[in-house]
Order: structure tokens, then C-alpha cells, then sequence
């Protein structure tokens, strides 16, 4: 079953169950499928998708993180809540010894040096990481391993 797919049938079945937060993730996630797509001309591919879902978890965050700043618990809560159910939707997450070890293995292999050449390491690593880890993460790491 593809994502798509996933995604529908979780849709339904949020609406049996009365999940509202699902059902409402659910259709957010579809709606900005389907102007992704329509913008593309095309569908996602897998890699695409995984994207497109990382982002919506980034802007998540970073509701969570302004939610924070005004003391909303609220608005703490419903973030949480939606960044676990978009959560279940990427592969699992590369540990931080796994995540280390991909980038040790990429920076050998574009034979980089220095912080100069963190664009080239990342643009190997990026499909590597395929949803198993954020680019924030993995730029942290590169930048880490490229400086010492």
C-alpha cells in the first residue's frame, strides 16, 4: 500500500472512530498532496511525499515553538498531537550513531574536507536519508564533522 492509499484508508477510519485531530491531519496532508501534484503537473513519488510530510512536521514545530513562547498549552498540546500523527507516516528514524555513520560515509565519499564543501555532502546525503531523518538534523551533523 502506498502512502496515498495509507492515507485514505486512515481518513476513513478517522471518521469512524471520531478522531478529529487524524481525520483533520489527514486531510490537510492530502490537500497539500494535491497541489503539490497539481503544481508539479504530475504525482509525488515516494521520496516526494516523505518530503512533503517532513515540511508539514517543520511547520509544526515551529507552531509549537512560537505556541511556547506565548504560554498557549493549548495550542502546545494540538501541535504534539499532529507532529505524532504526521510522525506515523515517515520510516523509522535513523538513530544518532546511524545518522553519523551515513554522513561519515558520504563525506568519504565526495572526499570532503572542509566546511566549503558541506553543498556537495549534502546534496549526496539527501537521498540517502529518504524521510529517516530531518535535513536540519543531518546539516547539524555534516557541519559538526566538516568543522573537527
Amino acid at each position: 500500500m502506498n502512502l496515498k492509499e495509507q492515507l485514505q484508508a486512515d481518513l476513513i477510519q478517522a471518521m469512524k472512530s471520531h478522531d478529529e485531530t487524524k481525520k483533520w491531519v489527514v486531510k490537510m496532508v492530502k490537500s497539500a498532496i494535491q497541489l503539490a501534484e497539481v503544481a508539479k503537473g504530475t504525482e509525488l513519488t515516494q521520496d516526494e511525499l516523505l518530503a512533503l510530510i517532513q515540511k508539514e512536521i517543520k511547520t509544526r514545530q515551529e507552531a509549537k515553538s512560537d505556541a511556547e513562547k506565548a504560554h498557549r498549552e493549548d495550542l502546545i498540546s494540538q501541535a504534539d498531537s499532529e507532529i505524532a500523527c504526521l510522525k506515523t507516516y515517515l520510516p523509522a528514524q535513523l538513530s544518532p550513531a546511524e545518522l553519523h555513520d551515513l554522513v561519515r560515509a558520504v563525506i568519504k565519499e565526495c572526499n570532503a574536507t572542509s566546511a566549503k564543501d558541506m553543498g556537495a555532502v549534502m546534496k549526496s546525503l539527501q537521498p540517502k536519508l529518504a524521510g529517516r531523518a530531518s535535513n536540519a538534523d543531518a546539516s547539524r551533523v555534516v557541519r559538526e564533522m566538516l568543522a573537527g
